[in-house]
């Protein structure tokens, strides 16, 4: 799973453009969006496409986002169960 994470905050950055923020600056249990990264609802979209580009999961609900995208852990323990590739 830390495989999983640390290519996950890659990915976040490399999609989202974070330029400014590296891998290590990211903690696993931060926040993506308020307060933590500050992500906002066009980043939850890319998030959305590159869970099911990258990992073949569809979200539909966009409440089951909201729960999914707390932090890169929650990411990763979703990911880890309902994966397709």
């Amino acid at each position: 799973m830390e495989n999983l994470k640390a290519e996950l905050k890659g990915k976040i950055i490399e999609v989202l453009n974070l330029e400014d923020i590296s891998v290590e600056d990211i903690q696993d249990g931060d926040a993506l969006f308020g307060d933590g990264l500050g992500l906002d609802s066009i980043d939850a979209l890319e998030l959305i496409v590159m869970l099911d580009k990258d990992y073949g999961i569809k979200l539909t609900d966009p409440k089951e986002g909201k729960s999914i995208f707390q932090s890169i852990e929650t990411m990763a323990a979703y990911i880890t169960i309902n994966r397709t590739k």
